[in-house]
């Protein structure tokens, strides 16, 4: 694993924990397929949540936000599709979140910004 996929799945770890604290079920993560990889599935009440994280060490590179681009949602969406369909999930409400985390390594703090519904 290279020092990228280190800081992602560490900061997908984060994410999940984050969701636990806050009433969120943690179903299953990382999920691969041929189109895109789903970061995080999560559940609360009705809703089927599909978190996309993004982990960041420095603003120079942007907080995360602008890496979720019209082709990538599209991706996204595609996967989700696939996902409720091969798990048969149709009785809950999809939603797609974006977590933004933001790793100080200095303080060895994250700040973790959620937004829901992005898709």
């Amino acid at each position: 694993m290279n020092q990228k996929q280190e800081l992602g799945a560490f900061g997908e770890k984060i994410a999940a924990d984050f969701l636990t604290r806050h009433g969120y079920k943690i179903l299953d993560t990382n999920v691969k397929n041929s189109y895109q990889e789903l970061d995080i599935v999560a559940e609360q009440g009705d809703w089927l949540v599909f978190a996309e994280v993004k982990t960041r060490l420095s603003q120079a590179y942007g907080d995360g936000a602008e890496a979720m681009s019209q082709k990538k949602q599209r991706a996204l969406k595609y996967a989700i599709s696939k996902y409720i369909a091969a798990k048969k999930l149709w009785q809950k409400e999809p939603r797609g979140d974006l977590i933004l985390v933001a790793i100080n390594k200095y303080k060895k703090t994250a700040k973790i910004k959620h937004f829901k519904d992005i898709l």
